[in-house]
Order: C-alpha cells, then structure tokens, then sequence
C-alpha cells in the first residue's frame, strides 16, 4: 500500500489525515475521496505527494490519452483517477486489503462513460506478477510508495516485470530517511533516473526512470 512515516499531532496536517473527506480539484473535475484513517491507516489518506504528482501531471506537458498507465499502491486512488480524467487507460492497484475501499473512490469520481477505462486490480509487489503482462504500460505511476526498506526488492522486481523499454515510470516522494537514499541507489541501478520536479513548498521530489540510458522527452 502507499505508505509514508506519520507522528500523531494535534496540527492542520493531523486533523487533514483524520478528516472523512479529501476534496481537491483536477482535470476540470472536482475530486471527493473518502479517507479512513481509523480502519486502512496511511494507505486510506491523501498524501501530498500524490497531489504534486497530480499536479505534475496536468501541467506538466505530459499527454495521457490513450496511454496505457499503471499506478503502484494507490491508496485512495486520487493518482489514478486524475490519470483517468485526462484520458489514459488506467489499472490501479494496491493490496487486497485496501482494494474495496479504493473501488469505492474510483467509481464515485468518474463520469460513467470513463469508468470502464479505469481498472482496480490487486497487486502485491513481487507477487503474481504473471497478471499483469510484462511491458505493457507506457507509464508506470507511484505517490510516497517508498518507506518500508523490506519491500524495497520486490518493488524493483515489479517496475522491472512491468517496463519495456519504452515504458516511463514517475515516482513522487518526499526524501527524508537514509533508506530513502538507498532505494534512489537502488532503482539506479537498474534505470536511468533523473529528478524532473520538486516541489518546495511541499519538499516533494518526482523522479522519472526508464530502462537503459534513455531520455526520452514525453
């Protein structure tokens, strides 16, 4: 599931994070997501990475019609819906856990005639990776996935099974933790990666990593 560290406090941050409800406004739709925190934890909260993401998205130049896109440990889904709206075919995963409460987000928030172009598939990293076909999408999307150090070998795994050459993966996240640097180390030795945003305000990085030594514009 998508999942970043999180201390309890009494702040605006907190009482966000507890808040039944997270509106936010995207691809001329407006977007309301239901959080439940008390049942799902961090993988049922909208996280600011996801939203820069978001944001990276719809302005940053990149054309998602008819694009075929996956997004890792969706959480509630706010990634992925706003992929959908701007026209990409979107497969939208997370652990069996969490899946029915991510469907519930999904369907509340697109039109009806974009709902079949958005698929919610359960995906745990490293596992059954023969459901997905190997290289098929052309973007490979992931908000604050990168915190528990365990995972770390089969979220490699699965960006592997999952790319082609050609195949663009954009992974948001905040850099905080000496583990946080050991996957960067990590994923370059497999990709070539480069930083192609960060966001101070939110001290939000987004790295984009392809196969090979490519660099590719989008």
């Amino acid at each position: 599931m998508a999942l970043v560290p999180y201390e309890e406090g009494g702040g605006w941050g907190a009482r966000q994070l507890h808040s039944p409800w997270a509106t936010y406004r995207f691809a001329g739709s407006t977007i309301r997501l239901r959080q439940d925190w008390r049942r799902l934890g961090v993988a049922a909260v909208v996280w600011d990475a996801a939203v820069v993401l978001c944001t990276y998205l719809e302005i940053g130049g990149i054309d998602l019609r008819d694009r075929s896109v996956i997004e890792l440990g969706a959480g509630t889904g706010l990634l992925g819906i706003v992929a959908t709206l701007l026209g990409a075919r979107v497969t939208i995963t997370d652990r069996a856990a969490a899946l029915e409460f991510l469907e519930s987000n999904v369907q509340a928030n697109l039109p009806s005639e974009l709902r079949l172009r958005a698929v919610v598939k359960e995906l745990t990293w490293g596992k059954d990776l023969d459901n997905f076909p190997p290289g098929a999408f052309d973007f490979i999307l992931g908000a604050d996935i990168v915190y528990l150090e365990e995972t770390f070998a089969e979220l490699l795994q699965t960006l592997e099974h999952l790319c082609s050459e050609q195949t663009v993966i954009l992974l948001s996240c905040r850099i905080r933790y000496e583990r946080d640097h050991k996957f960067l180390k990590m994923l370059r030795g497999r990709f070539s990666v480069y930083e192609v945003h960060y966001d101070s305000s939110k001290d939000v990085h987004i790295y984009k990593a392809q196969k090979g030594s490519r660099k590719d514009d989008f």
